[in-house]
């Protein structure tokens, strides 16, 4: 006969999350930090988690920590199973708080015509708007922090629904003095040495910083940052170029910066994102706001889902 995998017991999931963060880390030490616990505590919880599935899922060496084969194969399904329960709490706590938006918005996106908007169609209605960092906007709307946000691609869209409000051209930010800073305009070729900021987000990388370049070369390495303001003082420093949209930076440049026009490479794309499924009339009435207040015409926007989107089939 076949072998047929056991019967298991029902997972924990505080115990599927601990073996996530060991999994990004490939570290205790570092991983028990995150999750705010000790280490051989977090190293009890990975024991338990493994006697439960039968399995051993991280290998344990004086060269660090690894995933085995199994804790790679689990890794994926069990991020999405985290999202799922993420899902499932928000979804419920959504339909119990149907008088409340919070609607969520990163670096310089403007939504205060629709909000305002929402407000006054909606006196009785908690309308709240948020700023959002960079990299939290799917996480945002997955854990309920907020209902809508208005951000820009790329964007994993598991789960979610996105829509594509307008487009933006993209620009090169360069300290004044620069040997680009008085050109009319630049091409990819004119900064194929110019080191740019990368972040712990490849997706992200790939679309900002366009690497790999057209003709395959990997865009040069500058600095590791995080924030936005730190990219901006490596920038002003002259330790780097950066690409930005060029709705981000025309109102806030800071002294000793200016832009230039990037020629040759698609724009970026400001968005529309919410959970999928989302049937709270608040999100419809505020998605039917944004396409008048913040969007291109309603014929000129496609919906995206399902993947990590870096720019719109525009």
């Amino acid at each position: 006969m076949p072998d047929v995998p056991p019967t298991f017991p029902d997972l924990d999931l505080r115990l599927v999350r601990c073996f996530t963060v060991v999994a990004e880390h490939r570290h205790f030490g570092r991983a028990a930090e995150a999750l705010h616990t000790t280490q051989p505590s977090l190293s009890r919880q990975i024991r338990r988690l493994e006697r439960q599935m039968g399995v051993c899922l991280l290998d344990r060496s004086p060269r660090g920590t690894e995933l085995t084969e199994a804790g790679e194969a689990f890794l994926p399904l069990a991020r999405t199973l985290l999202e799922s329960a993420a899902r499932a709490m928000t979804h419920a706590w959504v339909a119990a708080q149907p008088k409340r938006i919070t609607v969520g918005y990163t670096t310089n996106l403007i939504v205060t015509p629709a909000v305002v908007e929402l407000r006054r169609r909606n006196p009785d209605t908690e309308v709240r708007a948020v700023h959002l960092p960079w990299n939290q906007p799917r996480e945002a709307l997955l854990d309920g922090r907020a209902d809508v946000v208005v951000t820009r691609l790329p964007l994993r869209t598991e789960g979610l629904q996105a829509t594509v409000l307008r487009e933006e051209s993209r620009i090169l930010v360069v300290p004044l003095g620069h040997p680009l800073a008085d050109r009319d305009f630049v091409t990819l070729d004119d900064i194929a040495d110019e080191p740019m900021p990368r972040v712990p987000d490849p997706d992200w990388n790939a679309f900002w910083r366009i690497d790999p370049r057209p003709s395959g070369r990997p865009a040069p390495d500058g600095p590791l940052v995080e924030d936005v303001e730190d990219k901006i003082e490596h920038i002003a420093a002259g330790q780097a170029v950066a690409i930005v949209p060029a709705g981000e930076y025309l109102n806030r440049l800071r002294p000793g910066l200016t832009t230039v026009p990037l020629k040759g490479v698609t724009p970026s794309h400001v968005v529309l994102a919410t959970r999928a499924g989302d049937h709270n009339q608040l999100v419809r009435a505020f998605r039917e706001l944004a396409g008048h207040h913040l969007a291109l015409p309603p014929g000129d926007r496609p919906t995206v889902s399902g993947s990590t989107q870096t720019r719109s089939p525009l």
